[in-house]
């Protein structure tokens, strides 16, 4: 299969797999099996984040990191109606839910499906169905079952602290695009099982020995507070936010020279932008300034590296999200060209 259409294949397998923060175990395993299949050694840390090794030219070591934990919620507490209440993991507007449909997944196994919707969900019923403050204390699930009271809820074994998955409403549209929510970071972790996918078959080594982290509590903020210890350059793969005056698109890759956390490595950043000049790439250099990544992460844990970020342009970031299949492929371009693979032709 030619790459772009295994990493877009790739990435509606993994998108589909419901992986909140901390909830990440099928997700990983999935990656694992997608790893091994090219031939590549996985190993597990003790949080469950994923990493991948590749055997390199030299004993010097380049780590890369993707996020398989996505957005989600967790039961807050039961109502006497037999609603559910949340709390949200990650951050995301509200109304970016509100009308999704979603799953509840018990700490028994089990899985049933529902609708997010506010307190006062009619225009038909309620006065302020339309002025209520979209905030996570006034929405609620509404779920596909025969549940009119907590007693119903209880009898279904489902309780507080049962995770919630949003349906991701994966589309691969004619022109292109990708609709889906959990681009963020799915897409990234689509690219890098691409880049392996590539080495696999070129039977080609990168420069630098590559550890490349599949994180799971990202969207919390400390997906990357853990990384092995001879990593000495971090190059996070995520996503470029897009909006407001900022320059990228969907169909470039974003190099991020700061974002929340601070500006990037610079001799890092200005090498990522040299192989996008080389190569005839469309990249955009820009700032984020609600954006943090893996690389603060581990920084933040300590660790004495280096630090860059690229990734595929993505549109309504934590919302409804789309990205291009040119963005994809303008990403997989620079972290091969990065890594020191020749370029195609």
């Amino acid at each position: 299969m030619e790459t772009m259409s295994y990493v877009i294949s790739i990435l509606e397998k993994i998108v589909n797999i419901p992986s909140p923060s901390g909830y990440t175990r099928e997700v990983m395993k999935a990656i694992e099996e997608e790893a091994s299949g090219f031939g590549f050694h996985s190993a597990y840390n003790r949080k469950g984040g994923l990493i991948i090794e590749v055997p390199g030219q030299t004993q010097e070591v380049l780590g890369l990191s993707a996020h398989g934990d996505t957005l989600g919620a967790m039961v807050r507490s039961i109502t006497p109606e037999g609603m559910l209440t949340l709390m949200p993991v990650g951050g995301y507007m509200m109304e970016t839910i509100e009308g999704m449909y979603c799953k509840i997944h018990t700490r028994t196994g089990k899985t049933y499906t529902g609708t997010i919707l506010t307190k006062e969900p009619s225009v038909h019923t309620f006065d302020n169905a339309k002025s209520l403050e979209r905030k996570a204390k006034n929405m609620e699930i509404r779920l596909d079952e025969l549940a009119d009271s907590a007693d119903d809820i209880k009898d279904l074994e489902i309780s507080s602290g049962d995770y919630i998955s949003f349906d991701p409403m994966f589309v691969h549209t004619k022109s292109g695009f990708i609709k889906s929510r959990h681009l963020d970071d799915k897409a990234s972790v689509a690219i890098l099982l691409g880049v392996l996918k590539d080495l696999s078959e070129s039977g080609l080594k990168p420069e630098k020995t590559l550890k490349i982290l599949i994180s799971n509590y990202e969207e919390v903020g400390f997906g990357a507070s853990w990384i092995p210890e001879d990593i000495q350059e971090f190059l996070a793969v995520d996503m470029g936010a897009l909006g407001d005056d900022l320059t990228g698109n969907e169909r470039k890759v974003s190099i991020c020279a700061q974002d929340s956390t601070g500006p990037y490595d610079y001799e890092m950043t200005n090498r990522l932008i040299g192989v996008a000049k080389e190569r005839g790439l469309d990249y955009a250099v820009d700032v984020f300034p609600h954006y943090g990544s893996d690389v603060g992460s581990a920084i933040r844990g300590g660790h004495d590296i280096r630090g860059a970020l690229i990734g595929p342009g993505v549109h309504a970031s934590h919302g409804t999200e789309r990205t291009h299949e040119k963005g994809l492929e303008q990403t997989l371009k620079l972290i091969e060209g990065f890594i020191g693979l020749p370029a195609e032709g």
